[in-house]
């Protein structure tokens, strides 16, 4: 009988502590800050050419931020805007993907469905902004539907082109070894779909982004996009920069949460985001 010895240095989680793996990173991590520091730099001229009554310099803009963190406005407007876009979003995968799933496998489904998904799809969201108030109120129900709906659209066609994409020879072999329908879905699809469910899952949430703010100047009180506007009401160009650069700041670290998270669910697939 032959033993064969695993080689601890061999596998894939020792190669990444390697130190050449700490070096990529360490390199990874310094352009970044580079990258940070040459943007603040461009930000600090175009403030020196055009004046803050058009644009805030970094310093102003840290000072609002201050100012606004100190009575409570900016943690507010984050809780509120970071809340209703993962509600919505979140209900936009839980029905994106079961829908895609059922319209990739069932042909018959995906031609009933088809004509709604690509009416819908291409009318945006801010086109229902009036709707949603005047059916569902200025509460939060409102805002959630709405990012819903910019959600749900971008993962359900995702996950389609994942199905459809599930090479037929695998499914053949598992229909061959006995599988049922099931069983290849569970087995065959869904590994082979997750890929496209992340990739729909991280275009919704650029998305969500994209329409919390319309949301919120329309029918919100508190939120990003209602301290943009009550900003530019009050001329408060510095007010409006925080605005804009939490929510960017938002978004980043909301991808990179779920690009963290997906190769996590990936790893066991070989894929990388």
């Amino acid at each position: 009988m032959t033993v064969v010895s695993a080689d601890p240095a061999a596998s894939p989680r020792a190669e990444r502590r390697t130190p050449g793996a700490m070096g990529a990173r360490l390199r990874s991590a310094g352009l970044f800050a580079v990258s940070i520091a040459i943007g603040i730099g461009i930000w600090q001229l175009l403030a020196m050419k055009y004046g803050s009554a058009l644009v805030a310099s970094p310093g102003e803009t840290l000072s609002a931020a201050r100012e606004l963190a100190a009575d409570g406005t900016l943690g507010n407007s984050v809780i509120a805007s970071g809340r209703r876009i993962l509600i919505g979003w979140g209900l936009g995968l839980v029905v994106g993907v079961p829908v895609g799933l059922l319209m990739g496998q069932v042909p018959i489904i995906r031609r009933l469905l088809d004509p709604y998904i690509e009416f819908f799809r291409f009318i945006p969201p801010v086109a229902f902004v009036t709707l949603a108030v005047v059916w569902l109120g200025i509460g939060e129900a409102s805002k959630v539907v709405l990012i819903f709906y910019t959600s749900v659209f971008i993962v359900t066609l995702n996950t389609i082109a994942g199905v459809l994409s599930v090479n037929e020879t695998r499914l053949r072999a598992a229909a061959a070894l006995g599988a049922g329908r099931w069983q290849v879905m569970r087995s065959v699809v869904l590994p082979s779909t997750v890929p496209h469910i992340v990739t729909g899952a991280r275009l919704a949430m650029g998305n969500s982004f994209l329409t919390i703010v319309s949301a919120e100047i329309v029918a919100a009180q508190v939120g990003l996009g209602a301290l943009i506007w009550t900003s530019r009401n009050y001329g408060r160009i510095d007010w409006v920069f925080v605005g804009i650069i939490v929510l960017g700041v938002l978004g980043f670290a909301f991808d990179r949460v779920l690009r963290v998270v997906a190769s996590r669910l990936l790893r066991r697939y070989e894929v990388k985001l």
